[in-house]
């Protein structure tokens, strides 16, 4: 079966479930070749800053994908509309230790908290936030604000960062100290030396390494956004044309654009973010934009340690969250309910491969 990115997105149901095992070996045998874990090595080497992107539920959004960051090194956290609150326990106690995770290993923390928008349409634009920008990036300030407020502002072991994608050319916004931008759109093969010095304006406070490890990641979007302004990507590609729900963590394997609604589950309110990505799948059938045979519901959580309680303890959580989903859609969207083909799997987090329960 192909792998390409349009017959994805126009294969029938009971193909894209077999699409979605092969597309997991595939990415497994990748991950854990020797040439890749080589990669990752080096590159955590060369760059001792770990990163986590809080990241809308739209599949559209990829920051590891846009900034050709090797898979494994970006750590995505998803939930409607990138909204998140630090008050909110489990994303707390997450967020904490892969902070600590990084202290314990001396390592600082960059954390993308991002927001998006289309510069063609609006409505191409976040359905969490009613396509109104401004309120977008009024709560990424809160999220940045509660971090600063936890760590510390000045050379803190974690660096808030607000980042604007504009998703009609994957281009990155970063927002800085006293209103300084760096618009990646903007931006004509700059030099090396040219966006550090743009970086030292735009983030004075930022520790020398970490300013080291964010430069490759907007070098890598500058090559990313002109690779997509020379292949002349269709439009079509920016718009909604997801097929699959995913609920839960374990997701960055399945890095195809617009495929797939991640909901994660910090959100204390999570049957609400269920019934807007499940209102969103629908609008893609009732538009024809995707086949109209059915949705992937695909529940997931992760485990590192195979032996013990962690690998059962995730096929609990998994089996849990595909249960509450379908309740939450039978309740809130039941025109749904009949065309969701339910999937439960966990992840291990060593290999990446995807084992469905």
């Amino acid at each position: 079966m192909s792998n390409g990115h349009e017959s994805v997105h126009e294969i029938s149901i009971e193909r894209l479930k077999h699409w979605l095992i092969e597309h997991n070996e595939q990415v497994s045998r990748e991950y854990s070749s020797p040439d890749a874990a080589f990669l990752r090595r080096q590159y955590r080497a060369n760059h001792k800053t770990e990163i986590v992107a809080f990241e809308c539920m739209d599949g559209r959004l990829n920051l590891a994908l846009m900034s050709e960051t090797p898979l494994g090194i970006v750590q995505s956290v998803r939930n409607l509309g990138g909204i998140f609150d630090l008050g909110w326990f489990y994303l707390n106690e997450m967020f904490d230790d892969l902070v600590g995770y990084a202290v314990k290993h001396g390592r600082d923390c960059l954390a993308f908290v991002t927001y998006h928008w289309s510069r063609g349409e609006l409505h191409r634009g976040c359905r969490g936030h009613n396509y109104n920008v401004d309120v977008a990036r009024t709560d990424m300030m809160h999220m940045t604000h509660q971090i600063e407020e936890i760590f510390g502002v000045k050379h803190s072991v974690v660096y808030p960062i607000c980042l604007g994608i504009e998703t009609d050319e994957d281009a990155f916004l970063f927002h800085g100290s006293e209103g300084r931008t760096l618009d990646v759109s903007t931006l004509r093969d700059p030099s090396s030396d040219e966006l550090r010095i743009r970086l030292m304006e735009l983030y004075p406070d930022m520790k020398k390494q970490m300013l080291n490890d964010l430069l490759p990641i907007v070098e890598g979007n500058v090559r990313h956004v002109a690779a997509v302004r020379a292949s002349n990507r269709q439009i079509l590609d920016a718009e909604h044309r997801e097929r699959i729900l995913g609920v839960g963590r374990g997701f960055d394997w399945l890095h195809v654009n617009n495929l797939a609604l991640i909901v994660g589950p910090f959100d204390p309110n999570l049957d609400g973010a269920i019934e807007v990505a499940t209102k969103l799948l629908l609008g893609n059938i009732d538009a024809k934009r995707i086949p109209q045979d059915g949705i992937i519901l695909l529940a997931s959580e992760t485990y590192r340690d195979p032996a013990g309680s962690d690998k059962p303890g995730a096929m609990v959580k998994s089996r849990f969250a595909r249960d509450f989903a379908l309740k939450t859609i039978g309740k809130d969207v039941p025109s749904l309910r009949k065309l969701l083909i339910p999937m439960a799997c966990v992840v291990d987090v060593n290999t990446r491969k995807l084992h469905l329960i």
